[in-house]
């Protein structure tokens, strides 16, 4: 029994891999039972079996992108001390996973946001609930940056959310649709100046880079 459950669990792994790897490249409309089971060489049933329906194959397809996202920039991130170092952490890890990931197979978070961005229900609830999850994280950390009295105490924190946020989705566009290949360097560069606008003293001008 418990090897039978470890298949099933394995099998429910890689369902949701190729879901998420469709996902981000066709949207996650794309997903469908059939198309899953015709790319792991399975019947729709067993698919079904594992992951029940179509819209339960999106919810787990979000979640997973959303466990990944996080294993990948925010826990390593966390072990770097409170403020500015811990940012600069989380900006320096996302662009790597930009570079790596989202740059050759798309963002279900980007993507999803434009898909979905007027259709109501329980998909776009669970991106939306994601994107703001992510949005609050920014924030704390910035706040937190200023209470160390890394930032100035008079930094407009959600407007700082709001650029460093959008900074990430003009470099979707610019690596992913215009293929340019210094568009990451370009991003840490445009963090380097909005961070060196808010820094309350020029001891933390020095930006590490990696």
């Amino acid at each position: 029994m418990e090897a039978k459950t470890g298949r099933s669990e394995l099998t429910r792994a890689a369902i949701i891999d190729t879901a998420l790897l469709m996902a981000a490249a066709e949207g996650l409309e794309s997903l469908t039972i059939g198309e899953v089971a015709k790319r792991l060489g399975m019947s729709k049933s067993g698919v079904f079996s594992r992951v029940g329906s179509r819209e339960a194959l999106q919810a787990a397809v979000i979640e997973e992108y959303d466990r990944r996202f996080l294993q990948d920039v925010f826990v390593p991130a966390m072990r770097e001390p409170r403020g500015l170092p811990r940012l600069n952490a989380i900006v320096r890890l996302w662009l790597r996973r930009v570079d790596a990931v989202e740059s050759r197979l798309g963002c279900i978070y980007c993507a999803g946001a434009f898909e979905f961005d007027d259709r109501d229900g329980p998909l776009r609830d669970l991106l939306l609930d994601g994107v703001m999850r992510w949005r609050a994280t920014l924030r704390r950390t910035v706040l937190q940056a200023v209470e160390q009295g890394h930032l100035r105490p008079e930094t407009d924190v959600d407007q700082l959310v709001f650029e460093i946020d959008g900074l990430f989705i003009a470099l979707m566009r610019d690596a992913r649709f215009l293929r340019d290949p210094r568009a990451a360097e370009r991003a840490w560069k445009a963090y380097e100046r909005l961070i060196r606008g808010c820094l309350a003293t020029l001891a933390d001008a020095a930006l590490p880079r990696d």
